[in-house]
């Protein structure tokens, strides 16, 4: 069984939606939100299908809405059998910086929903790594963490190590020019990693350009497995048990 640990299978991406989770019949999609509308899909997608299962937060880019009402729906979810984190949560300086300061309030906040409810937490992080790495170190109190679509270097990759951070690895690997995550996935350990597609977006070779998709994912394995010089077998199974870990999945 492989696990795509981070996906967005709203209907607006997919004109068959059906046919996309049947592909990954046998396997597992954990499918995040981004802000309300996204987390009532997220929702109805996990009361649907089996081996579908979500997370709920707001993205950095959604939160002109975020209020006291967007945690009071959030933690209304938070006892759901298939909501098994809080994600995708995070900062995001690359397209403007002038809200960093509501940014950094709205992700401490479900941060410390998160550890209330004793929920790991799906971060991302776009030229924002310092800040990111700041207010984990402050907010996190042990709760399971994953850096969705790690981008940083290896030595940053190993201070976010000590804070018990685990990374999701997706089609970015499979690119040629991107050197500094394939030094991370070569440098770290195989348990430090979690597998996922960011579906409908960065689709992995031989697909890229193309719409993306959670069973693209065992792209991202063979890639890793390459990387690791080791079996895809191996790569499947450590990366699922550790998803398996990080979201306490009942399965």
């Amino acid at each position: 069984m492989i696990i795509d640990t981070h996906c967005h299978l709203e209907k607006k991406y997919y004109e068959n939606i059906d046919s996309v989770i049947q592909k990954m019949h046998g396997n597992i999609m954990i499918t995040s939100g981004v802000d309300y509308e996204t987390n009532l899909e997220v929702i109805k997608l996990c009361e649907k299908y089996d081996n579908v299962y979500g997370t709920l937060g707001y993205h950095p880019e959604e939160i002109q809405d975020f209020s006291d009402a967007s945690i009071d729906f959030l933690e209304k979810y938070m006892g759901h059998p298939k909501i098994v984190g809080i994600g995708e949560i995070g900062l995001d300086y690359h397209y403007t910086k002038e809200n960093k300061e509501e940014q950094k309030k709205v992700f401490i906040a479900q941060l410390r929903l998160a550890t209330k409810y004793h929920k790991p937490v799906v971060v991302h992080s776009r030229d924002a790594i310092n800040d990111t790495y700041e207010i984990l170190k402050q907010e996190l109190q042990g709760n399971a963490c994953i850096l969705h679509c790690y981008s940083s270097s290896l030595e940053m990759a190993q201070e976010f190590l000590k804070l018990g951070i685990k990374f999701g690895i997706g089609g970015v690997i499979t690119f040629k020019n991107n050197k500094v995550l394939k030094e991370v996935v070569e440098g770290l350990s195989l348990d430090n990693f979690v597998l996922e597609t960011d579906s409908p977006y960065l689709t992995p070779e031989p697909y890229r350009g193309k719409q993306n998709e959670p069973y693209n994912v065992h792209f991202v394995a063979q890639k890793v497995a390459e990387l690791k010089k080791a079996s895809i077998d191996e790569v499947i199974s450590t990366t699922t048990n550790t998803a398996i870990s990080q979201f306490d999945l009942h399965i």
